[in-house]
């Protein structure tokens, strides 16, 4: 797999400008020449191969090529929704998830979590999907929603598939489903009226186990089991 470039601009066969962060990462860190061959990815579901034309400190010009069909999606959508990690763990978090093939990632308000998420968080991790998308060869982007109140979450009616919260305790079911919405709470783990009022919505809840899990753990746990079914 040629070096993938994420640029947010309409590609199509011809002559194309790449500028921003991603040209200084081209052509002033991976140091592509006239000639090299990379692929640029937009988030549309296709791959563009091309060529470098030429390279300066803040623009490169390319060749790009006829588009390539590569589907590298789960075949059924996947949400998560989840409370943040402290850190850096919330970071490592989102590059899992999008290598996982996750869809959508909610962030979530709830009554024990630690961090409370701003929307500024939105445009941090969507730079961390980017990054994650250009390694694993992911050609559409996780999709970041803005943080959402449990409450607010819980009563969507857009959610796709089975809707599982994560919990523990005797007596509940193992996670086994496909695709569909997970949620998962901070360490301190949901409420009972967090349960309470996610059942009253239509929710189920199931167990990863018998361990007590970190956030991050859980997440990427669940999501495994979920676009592996």
């Amino acid at each position: 797999m040629a070096d993938r470039f994420y640029t947010p601009d309409p590609l199509g066969p011809g002559e194309y400008v790449l500028t921003g962060p991603e040209a200084h990462h081209l052509a002033q860190v991976r140091r592509f020449a006239e000639g090299d061959a990379v692929t640029l990815f937009n988030g549309d579901g296709r791959e563009y191969p091309a060529h470098v034309l030429s390279a300066s400190k803040r623009a490169v010009t390319l060749t790009v090529l006829a588009p390539v069909e590569a589907d590298r999606e789960l075949a059924f959508p996947l949400v998560v929704g989840s409370a943040l990690p402290k850190g850096d763990r919330a970071d490592f978090l989102i590059e899992k998830l999008t290598e996982l093939g996750v869809t959508r990632f909610v962030p979530l308000l709830t009554t024990r979590a630690v961090v409370q998420p701003k929307s500024s968080v939105v445009e941090k991790f969507t730079r961390v999907v980017i990054e994650a998308s250009k390694q694993c060869g992911r050609n559409r982007l996780m999709q970041i929603d803005p943080p959402r109140k449990w409450s607010d979450f819980v009563s969507r009616t857009d959610l796709p598939g089975a809707r599982v919260v994560l919990h523990t305790g005797p007596g509940l079911a193992q996670v086994s489903a496909k695709g569909g919405t997970v949620a998962v709470g901070p360490e301190g783990g949901f409420t009972a009226e967090e349960v309470a009022e996610a059942v009253a919505c239509g929710w189920a809840v199931a167990s990863l186990g018998t361990r007590v899990l970190r956030v991050e753990t859980a997440a990427l746990a669940a999501a495994a089991l979920l676009g592996l079914a």
